[in-house]
């Protein structure tokens, strides 16, 4: 699962943020109680499936793996 900060979270909320730190201050108890720091720039796993969850938030698909170059010789 791919690494999201918390600024591009807030950006597919379409909240500021402010407004989405405030978001995740008062559901402090609920990412402690699983052992995620708010203060923490990114979020991945079980704390982003949360905050996408309670903030209704659609993630983006994955993007393909990009295959290598096989040299031709």
């Amino acid at each position: 699962m791919k690494t999201y900060h918390k600024s591009e979270l807030a950006k597919l909320a379409d909240v500021s943020y402010s407004t989405f730190y405030r978001f995740l201050k008062n559901r402090r108890t609920e990412l402690n109680a699983m052992g995620i720091n708010p203060n923490a720039q990114t979020f991945r796993g079980d704390g982003l499936k949360y905050i996408c969850k309670e903030y209704n938030i659609n993630l983006p698909e994955e993007e393909p793996e990009v295959k290598k170059h096989i040299k031709f010789r």
